[in-house]
């Protein structure tokens, strides 16, 4: 789908994503729609798919074991996290293409930059998303009823913004649904240790896009965009504190849950992943400058290393 008006080759580039690997590599023509997948940007896929992989392990530690099929739910769920994140990015560029044209960080993206068109927009958003929907169909029946329900909460969340001061609120919900979903593909029935590390990932989700919303505040304030940044303001740093503490004790308490006959060394060692992410969080609260815009950027895309500490752990319990 070759895009209308496409600018030189060199040209187009993104605002905040600057000489990455889809400016330097990609064919000129592929760079539009990698750039509306969020290709040149990978720390929200990471975001996405590291509740999943918690949840898969987890569950596989819930069992007693890591099986093929729980290999398989994490392959299946790397690269559905990256096509499911591509579609809802495309669609958040779909309906945001006015608001983004107002922004200095987003009026370069591909929409509203003329690099493509809606229309164009819209067919690769279903491409994609027929694509993450053909791998769904692999999992578990419980797990496909909850991968078609996750539909719902991400076509809403783009909206949120325009009617609530919580959007993190409604990202949260979009980005944990792997939570669930993971747990189910390998127990084949959700559990209440899945649903206590869905609502762990929502706070953590309202952690990281607070400090990564700090970036946008005056532009926002000034087309009237809600967002927990603008509505925490300058008591942001206290307020995360809340949502860090929510985000590990929440997730002790579905490693706790989860793993009741555990051997002593295996329960010590998964419930490490909740006091390890808990130290990372309290670093990047230490370094948070929410005026600066480079180091809130800087401390959302490190919340990847953060959210892979807990696969670190339960991967090391898992063979204990």
């Amino acid at each position: 789908m070759p895009a209308q008006n496409q600018a030189p080759e060199g040209a187009g580039t993104v605002a905040d994503s600057v000489g990455n690997w889809v400016d330097r590599l990609a064919p000129p023509a592929t760079r539009p729609y990698l750039r509306l997948s969020r290709a040149d940007r990978p720390a929200g896929t990471w975001l996405l798919l590291l509740p999943c992989w918690w949840s898969v392990l987890l569950a596989s530690l819930h069992v007693g074991s890591f099986s093929w099929t729980a290999a398989w739910v994490m392959i299946v769920c790397a690269i559905g996290a990256f096509l499911m994140r591509a579609a809802g990015c495309t669609w958040n560029d779909i309906t945001d293409r006015k608001y983004d044209a107002e922004v200095a960080r987003t009026r370069s993206r591909p929409i509203p930059s003329g690099q493509v068109t809606v229309k164009q927009a819209a067919i690769w958003m279903v491409v994609q998303a027929l694509v993450a929907f053909g791998l769904l169909l692999t999992l578990h029946p419980t797990a496909i009823f909850l991968g078609v329900l996750s539909l719902a909460p991400v076509c809403v969340y783009p909206f949120a913004k325009r009617f609530t001061w919580w959007p993190q609120v409604f990202l949260g919900i979009a980005f944990n649904w792997g939570a669930l979903l993971g747990w189910a593909a390998v127990t084949g029935t959700l559990g209440w240790p899945a649903v206590i590390l869905y609502f762990s990932g929502m706070a953590w989700t309202i952690f990281y896009d607070t400090i990564y919303a700090h970036q946008d505040t005056e532009d926002d304030a000034l087309i009237g965009v809600k967002s927990t940044a603008r509505l925490f303001g300058e008591n942001s740093p206290r307020i995360l504190r809340i949502f860090m503490a929510l985000t590990v004790v929440l997730l002790t308490f579905a490693i706790i849950l989860a793993l009741p006959q555990a051997h002593v060394l295996r329960f010590v060692i998964a419930l490490g992943a909740a006091w390890a992410m808990a130290w990372h969080l309290i670093w990047q609260l230490r370094k948070l400058a929410i005026n600066d815009p480079e180091i809130c950027l800087e401390l959302f895309r490190a919340n990847r290393n953060a959210g892979l500490l807990p696969v670190l752990f339960f991967a090391c319990a898992l063979f204990v």
